[in-house]
């Protein structure tokens, strides 16, 4: 008993800090420029639920941590509830004074700033820890060079020798084995045209990646293209404060699209739904990066915090994104949409968002084979 109650804490206490961390940078770009733009901020919650303890500030700021540390909230003056959606009642009767200090009577420009504030939070704080691993532990770097080709394999059946070095994918430029990497295991069973630099000369051959299932460490499986090569090794190269900043701007960028374009795929059913995780999933994928070191798990912390800001970048009503869409059509319009449909459209937003939750904790609990434990018990 005291053996499991270990492991579940190996899981459970790198989940909360990871959690906590990426949640307070995301409401804090809320808060942050929300403060410098006169509103006045209620609450600043990391988790939902019952209060487990707190404190205020000096601009009258309830700073708390609550019981379900599920994600956060900064509730505005003026706001009719923590999504800070629809306003509050009483806005009309309002003094001037307060007026001034509501987010709901503030100019549009300065409502859009405060919600786009907490994804760019998130992935300032991603360009931010990447820039500080390259320049301390340093940037991995592999260069494009072919050390090895299996016999039988898309590069081998396309003419790709041992000793190329790749140049290009499709018209764009290659620069490391990552790149080579990225755009093939996104494209699986689909043809490419690859050039090569062997013996001083460029050589262009169209490989068809195949299509191979994978389950990483953490279990999740997952449809990519392979060409069936290996790289030479891999050198860590550290970089100075500038050039550390440009390529951690490069790499959340990249990990940006990747993550869009995986996204899309399972969208367009081109990738199973089963790679779609939720807060189980996260939490084991927490506990065993942990195991492997704090540069595993400043690395995981900078890919969850691109995942959350574009999660939050999403067009629906309850998320960022959501606010966003309704201040794109409040300056088409020149007002904003009636009360009644951002109701509406608070309601659909809210069911796909919870709709989606359960789908990915249902994939968790499958991934986890709870679902298959329960079903041992009752049948």
């Amino acid at each position: 008993m005291i053996g499991l109650m270990h492991h579940g804490l190996n899981y459970i206490l790198p989940f909360v800090f990871v959690l906590t961390v990426l949640v307070f940078v995301h409401e804090f770009g809320h808060f942050f420029v929300a403060r410098r733009n006169g509103v006045r901020v209620d609450v600043f919650s990391i988790g939902f639920g019952p209060e487990l303890f707190g404190w205020y500030d000096r601009a009258g700021t309830r700073w708390k941590f609550s019981a379900i540390p599920l994600g956060g909230y900064v509730k505005m003056f003026g706001d009719s509830d923590a999504s800070s959606g629809l306003p509050g009642a009483g806005l009309v009767a309002m003094t001037p004074a307060e007026r001034d200090q509501s987010f709901h009577h503030k100019r549009l420009g300065q409502r859009t700033a405060i919600v786009a504030a907490g994804p760019a939070a998130n992935f300032l704080f991603a360009v931010a820890v990447l820039a500080l691993l390259f320049m301390t532990f340093g940037q991995p770097f592999t260069p494009a060079q072919v050390g090895q080709v299996q016999p039988g394999s898309a590069a081998g059946q396309a003419g790709i020798k041992r000793g190329d070095v790749i140049v290009s994918i499709n018209g764009s430029a290659v620069h490391s084995f990552e790149d080579v990497q990225q755009n093939v295991r996104l494209n699986p069973g689909v043809t490419m045209t690859i050039v090569v630099k062997r013996d001083g000369r460029d050589i262009s051959v169209e490989a068809t990646p195949k299509r191979s299932q994978l389950t990483d460490r953490f279990g999740n499986r997952y449809e990519i293209g392979l060409l069936g090569i290996a790289h030479k090794g891999i050198d860590y190269v550290r970089r100075d404060p500038a050039t550390a900043v440009i390529q951690a701007g490069e790499q959340t960028w990249d990990l940006s699209v990747s993550t869009l374009k995986a996204m899309w795929q399972i969208a367009i059913g081109v990738r199973g739904t089963d790679e779609l995780g939720g807060p189980l999933r996260i939490a084991q994928m927490s506990g065993d990066v942990a195991q492997g070191g704090v540069v595993a798990i400043v690395w995981f912390m900078a890919v969850l915090s691109i995942n959350l800001g574009l999660i939050n970048l999403f067009p629906i009503p309850v998320l960022d994104g959501g606010h966003l869409l309704f201040y794109a059509a409040e300056a088409l319009r020149g007002k904003p949409l009636g009360q009644r449909a951002q109701e509406y459209g608070f309601r659909i937003g809210l069911a796909l968002v919870l709709t989606l939750m359960v789908f990915a904790t249902w994939n968790d609990l499958v991934h986890l084979r709870i679902v298959e434990f329960v079903r041992g018990l009752v049948t």
